[in-house]
């Protein structure tokens, strides 16, 4: 099953890039997203959203600061 799945990644990529030389790009984001999906239901791709969960929450806990004008906990920032 899982080399199926390896086969029907590498149509879907090999669509999207035709869809984006062809300049379709709802046809290209179509095709990604069914890569993407198609990778995460893997083995190898299951920690994919855990990861970009982490990633964001690790953005937002950097940039939160700045936008609301607090110091970040253990700056020695005056104000």
């Amino acid at each position: 099953m899982s080399g199926s799945v390896g086969v029907l990644i590498f149509f879907a990529v090999v669509g999207a890039v035709i869809c984006a030389k062809a300049r379709v790009p709802a046809g290209a984001v179509v095709f990604s997203l069914v890569a993407i999906v198609l990778f995460i239901a893997t083995p190898a791709g299951a920690g994919l959203p855990q990861a970009v969960s982490e990633f964001l929450t690790a953005v937002n806990d950097a940039t939160s600061p700045a936008l609301t004008d607090q110091p970040a906990e253990g700056s020695r920032a005056v104000g």
